[in-house]
């Protein structure tokens, strides 16, 4: 288990610029499932959960190769489907939650698709429901094998229909447009989830000759065609990136420039960094954050308390929620974090306590942060992370610090961070991996 080792308390300055979007990379790289034609695919990120997704395509057969810094064509022209039942692959797709997506392109294709339960953080209960049931509406016959845990779909033919989801799921409605685009017919889904990562993957299926109309809101219509062919696609910054240095140059009371950040599609994130007193400046398609020894909290109109909670896009993403939570520790006032969408994210807040943040948990999904304004700081301490997001956020709390933060089980952050140390290193950070 390799470890941080922080010493906090620095001024950061200069540039960074946010690697490619993991969440939306997970997507897009299972599409190329969908044609034996060649897709290129540039700004992928080098992190652990990416990287294993591309072993897993490259064990079913894919083939893939790296034309360029974070660039790589894949090429599905010849797979082993005997692979998915394989106890390799129980294991392999058991370890990365993003796996789950392969499914939809391989029933679209192939006529069947198999996944290990699969794993990843642990952040609460995720269920698959959203995906299967999709997959069932288009004439998928479903089956599970309880002992060992594996899902299975199949299907003669696929053929589109009217469904509403339950749920607004990211994954699920990239993994059941990906079996529409191939069925006969038409499908609509409505209640489709809509983030901008989903609509880059409907951009890519469209350029591949996909018909799919409706992007960008929660309604999507899609017309099968009989078949897919290649293309080149480039994935977008990371907007939890993004919004984790927004907040670390304010903790760490920094000036700091955040470089492309394709603002357009980053939603309510600015706007929320805003109402926690943040400053922020539109430079082209950068973002600068001048140095502030102070930021206050906006309260509502009424006086009351601002609370900030997570809601499916265009409200606020649920993985800058902790982050927002460390920069309250230091705001000038008080806010309510609400975490509706997922369980047990609020339960790394024991560590911020350790380090004198002043934070009441309410319940498992709300937190009542009383600001210090910069008076008292954060001390540091060792302390685990127990998945990415809450992760980074202890990063960013351990570089605000008086003294040195030791920070365990950093392979968490590793799954979502590309060389995360060596980024924060040449903009000022002292930081140091150790085995």
């Amino acid at each position: 288990m390799s470890t941080f080792i922080i010493e906090g308390g620095h001024k950061l300055s200069g540039s960074i610029t946010p690697q490619g979007a993991k969440n939306e990379a997970l997507q897009v790289i299972c599409a190329v499932l969908l044609t034996k034609e060649e897709v290129t695919i540039s700004n992928i990120p080098d992190i652990i959960d990416v990287n294993k997704l591309i072993f897993i395509l490259g064990e079913l057969g894919v083939k893939t190769k790296k034309v360029a810094k974070e660039t790589y064509s894949f090429k599905a022209d010849d797979l082993d489907l005997f692979y998915l039942e394989s106890d390799k692959f129980k294991k392999d797709g058991s370890s990365l939650r993003g796996s789950i997506m392969i499914v939809g392109p391989l029933l679209a294709r192939f006529g069947k698709g198999y996944i290990p339960r699969p794993g990843g953080d642990k952040i609460g209960r995720r269920r698959l429901d959203t995906h299967f049931e999709g997959f069932i509406k288009l004439g998928a016959k479903f089956r599970y094998n309880k002992d060992e845990k594996f899902y299975g779909v199949e299907a003669d033919e696929l053929k589109g229909t009217d469904m509403l989801l339950d749920e607004a799921s990211v994954t699920g409605t990239a993994n059941i447009v990906m079996a529409a685009v191939l069925a006969k017919g038409i499908t609509t889904i409505y209640n489709a989830a809509c983030e901008p990562y989903l609509q880059q993957l409907c951009k890519m299926l469209n350029k591949m000759g996909a018909k799919i109309s409706g992007v960008g809101s929660n309604l999507l219509t899609i017309e099968g065609v009989e078949k897919l062919g290649g293309c080149k696609h480039r994935i977008l910054p990371d907007m939890i990136e993004i919004g984790s240095w927004i907040g670390m140059a304010a903790m760490t009371k920094s000036s700091l420039t955040i470089k492309d950040v394709s603002w357009d599609d980053l939603g309510l994130i600015p706007r929320v960094f805003k109402k926690m007193g943040i400053n922020l400046e539109r430079k082209g398609d950068d973002i600068f954050i001048p140095e502030q020894k102070s930021y206050e909290v906006q309260s509502f109109i009424d006086g009351s308390i601002l609370t900030i909670s997570d809601a499916p896009w265009p409200g606020f993403t649920p993985d800058l929620l902790s982050i927002i939570l460390v920069v309250a520790t230091q705001a000038k006032g008080s806010v309510l974090i609400h975490q509706k969408m997922f369980e047990s994210r609020l339960f790394f807040v024991d560590k911020l306590i350790d380090m004198g943040a002043k934070v009441i948990l309410c319940d498992p999904h709300r937190a009542t942060v009383i600001g210090m304004d910069h008076k008292s700081s954060l001390k540091g301490t060792t302390m685990t992370s127990p998945d990415i997001r809450a992760g980074i956020s202890l990063l960013i709390a351990a570089l605000s610090a008086k003294g040195t933060s030791t920070i365990h089980n950093i392979e968490q952050i590793d799954r979502g961070y590309q060389n995360i140390d060596e980024r924060l290193k040449a903009i000022g950070a002292r930081i140091t991996r150790a085995d």
